[in-house]
């Protein structure tokens, strides 16, 4: 074990330890009002919850780092095909919350497996790539396993969940894109992508989005919020900036929000970096930006040097995860783009995503563990 934890990355490990120790804080001090005055529920009720889903996050994290990662290529088949099947019941036994039936009410707790199938869907291609990399100029097998993405892709989308679907569909589109294939192939598929593109783009404009529920319709309206605060397409989305605002450069000090005052829903996951920003100020929010950002650029060091396919496919797909997620919801609640309830990295409140979150950050250990161990040996025999 020590040799492990000697090769593994340092400075994912401690940013990891950090941000999710800081995020257990912030969870405890945006859920406390929401928790007592709208449910009834002790103050420290999310905090608790959050540090049993850590704790339990630590079995699968030290399981993973220690294993070989070709280990699970005879189980992710299974789980691919297994995953299909839990979204599948999703539509029969799923619990509904959030206008979205995501969920499986098992006891006290909620499972989500569309967050769990992002980690699959990022296994599954990093093993199948690899193992038909003699054949990727071959067009059935480069498509082939995204028939299967699209299935998840569809189940999630009918929950509806679009958020999830939407990482779902981009964190398969930038896996395959980091396959390698030939320029030839390449520019073919840049074609195809960039015509889905715009036949989508086609489609809102030509519909208006009539398709789309009341309340997802509403999303697309993000624009001048304040305009519009007595409505609930600018309600939530003003009282963040409100949020942003009163924070200032240093903040009014951990537990002072005012807007976790029921202002904003849900303060304690969607919109938990608000709620930083108001109680620790922009120069606090501006290093977890800066944080974020050192943390992909080492997720993405590691993938370059990764020594097979398969593990930097892994790495690839555990940046794209991380890095969809920041954009999406820093860009939701900053203004810039539609809400869609996505969690924040490290900081957001839950359990399918926090335990998935530390499955990916293992993952890209592992990853670390054999790249090292490899130099290593290369280093002795010369």
């Amino acid at each position: 074990m020590k040799k492990i934890l000697q090769r593994m990355d340092k400075p994912i490990l401690l940013i990891s330890i950090i941000m999710f120790a800081f995020g257990l804080i912030m969870v405890l001090s945006a859920s406390s009002m929401e928790s007592y005055m709208r449910y009834g529920f002790s103050p420290y009720h999310y905090f608790i919850r959050q540090a049993i889903f850590l704790g339990v996050g630590i079995i699968p994290f030290i399981f993973i780092i220690v294993f070989p990662t070709s280990k699970y290529k005879h189980l992710i088949n299974l789980a691919m095909f297994g995953i299909v099947g839990l979204l599948i019941g999703l539509t029969v036994w799923g619990s509904v919350a959030k206008n979205a039936q995501s969920w499986f009410s098992i006891g006290p707790f909620n499972v989500q497996p569309s967050e769990l199938a992002k980690i699959i869907i990022i296994m599954f291609l990093a093993m199948y790539y690899d193992k038909h990399k003699d054949e990727l100029d071959n067009q059935w097998v480069l498509l082939k396993p995204i028939l299967l993405c699209i299935v998840i892709f569809v189940l999630v989308a009918i929950q509806p969940d679009l958020g999830t679907a939407a990482i779902i569909a981009l964190l398969t589109i930038f896996i395959f894109y980091a396959v390698p294939m030939t320029k030839k192939t390449r520019n073919i598929y840049n074609k195809i992508f960039l015509g889905g593109i715009l036949v989508i783009l086609s489609v809102l404009l030509a519909t208006g989005g009539s398709f789309l529920r009341s309340y997802q319709s509403e999303r697309l309206n993000f624009f001048d919020p304040c305009e519009r605060y007595q409505e609930e397409s600018g309600y939530q989305l003003c009282n963040s900036f409100i949020a942003f605002k009163n924070g200032g450069i240093s903040g009014q000090g951990i537990g002072e929000s005012t807007q976790k005052y029921l202002y904003l829903p849900e303060s304690y996951t969607d919109f938990i970096f608000p709620i930083i920003v108001e109680e620790c100020g922009l120069i606090v929010g501006i290093v977890i930006l800066i944080i974020y950002m050192i943390l992909l650029f080492r997720i993405i060091k590691i993938a370059r040097t990764a020594t097979n396919i398969h593990n930097s496919l892994i790495a690839y797909g555990v940046f794209a995860y991380i890095f969809l997620h920041l954009l999406i919801n820093l860009g939701g609640v900053m203004g810039l783009m539609p809400l869609t309830g996505v969690p924040l990295p490290y900081l957001s409140y839950g359990g399918s995503y926090t335990i998935s979150l530390m499955v990916a950050i293992a993952l890209v250990e592992r990853v670390a563990i054999e790249t090292n161990t490899k130099k290593e040996k290369v280093l002795r025999k010369s």
